[in-house]
C-alpha cells in the first residue's frame, strides 16, 4: 500500500474514501505462472503501463511509474510465496475530498496477490460454459471508456454477471449500444466459423485485452486467420465454435448460448488449440514470445 508492505488483516481505507463513494479508481489483473525455470508473471510491465495510460485518461495522478509498479507486483508474489496466483494493482482516491470534483483528495496505489483457480470453474475450462445475452447493454464510448479498466464502469459488468447467475448461466455476453456483440461481462469474445476466428474490434466497447492480443497472435503464427469483425447476435447461433478470453478466465469455452449449443455442443479445436497454445505460452513451454514471462 503506497510503497509499503502491509500484512492483509491491516491493509484497510477510510469509508470516506471517495473511490469507495463514486467509483474513481483504476485497475489491472494479472496472472503468474509456475514454469519449469520458477514463477513467471505473464506480460507484466504491459498490464502496468496499461494500468499508468488508464489513470492518465482517467485523469487520476500516479506518482509511481511503470517500472516502480512492476517491482512492487513482483515483490508481493515473492513475500506472499505464492508459485502462482493473481495479482490486482488498483489506483483509486482517497479522503479528502466528498464532493463529485476528487480535487484535494489523496490516491492511493495498491497491489495484492492470491491464489486464484480456474474464473468459471475447471468444468467450465473443460467442457465450456452457458452463456446469455444480457439485457444490459455495455457502456458506451461516449459515456465512459470501455477500453480503460475504471473500477466505477465496471457496474456495468457487475449487473450483467448477475443477471446471468440469476437466469442460471455462468456467465452473460453484452450488446454495445447499436446492438452490436462486445464482450462478456469480464471477458473479450471469440468466434469461428468457417475456420476463420472473429473478434469484435475495440470500437464496438470492447477491452483491448492483453490475452485477447495474445491469442490472436498466437493463432495467426499458427496459420489460422483471424479478423476484427462487427458481429451480430444471429451471427453467434450461426458460430461453430464461441470461446472467451481474459486474464482471469485465460481461455474459456462456450459451449452453449441463448439456450442454443455452439457447434456440436463440445469445445472445438480451435478452441482447443487457443487454449493448448496459451497454456504453453503462459508456463514458458511454448518457446516463442519469451518476452511476455517476466520471472521472479
Amino acid at each position: 500500500m503506497d510503497g509499503t508492505l502491509v500484512p492483509w488483516d491491516q491493509a484497510t481505507v477510510h469509508v470516506l474514501v471517495h473511490g469507495l463513494h463514486y467509483g474513481t479508481g483504476a485497475f489491472e489483473g494479472i496472472r503468474a505462472y509456475e514454469t519449469d525455470r520458477g514463477t513467471a508473471v505473464f506480460r507484466l510491465t504491459e498490464h502496468m503501463e496499461r494500468l499508468v495510460r488508464g489513470c492518465k485518461a482517467l485523469g487520476i495522478p500516479l506518482e509511481w511509474s511503470a517500472d516502480d509498479l512492476v517491482k512492487a507486483g513482483k515483490e508481493t508474489l515473492s513475500v506472499n510465496e505464492l508459485r502462482s496466483g493473481y495479482i490486482r494493482p488498483i489506483v483509486f482516491y482517497g479522503t479528502g475530498s466528498m464532493g463529485l470534483n476528487p480535487v484535494g483528495a489523496s490516491v492511493h496505489t495498491v497491489i495484492a496477490s492470491w491464489e486464484w483457480g480456474a474464473y468459471l470453474g475447471e468444468d467450465g475450462i473443460e467442457n465450456g460454459i452457458r452463456v446469455a445475452v444480457s439485457s444490459w447493454r455495455r457502456i458506451d464510448q461516449n459515456s465512459l471508456m470501455p477500453n480503460a479498466k475504471g473500477t466505477g464502469g465496471y457496474v456495468n459488468s457487475v449487473l450483467a454477471k448477475q443477471e446471468a447467475l440469476r437466469g442460471g448461466y455462468d456467465e452473460a455476453l453484452m450488446l454495445n449500444t447499436d446492438g452490436y456483440i462486445a464482450e462478456g461481462s469480464g471477458e473479450n469474445l471469440f468466434l469461428v466459423r468457417d475456420g476463420v476466428v472473429h473478434s469484435p474490434p475495440v470500437a464496438a466497447g470492447v477491452l483491448d485485452g492483453l490475452t485477447r492480443h495474445t491469442v490472436m497472435t498466437l493463432l495467426q503464427e499458427d496459420g489460422i486467420e483471424i479478423r476484427e469483425s462487427v458481429l451480430t447476435r444471429s451471427d453467434l447461433y450461426y458460430a461453430e465454435e464461441l470461446f472467451f478470453t481474459g486474464t482471469a478466465a485465460e481461455v474459456t469455452p462456450i459451449r452453449e448460448v441463448d439456450d442454443r449449443p455452439v457447434g456440436s455442443g463440445r469445445p472445438g479445436p480451435v478452441t482447443r488449440r487457443a487454449q493448448q497454445l496459451y497454456m504453453d505460452a503462459v508456463t514458458g513451454k511454448l518457446g516463442a514470445h519469451s518476452e511476455w514471462l517476466e520471472y521472479i
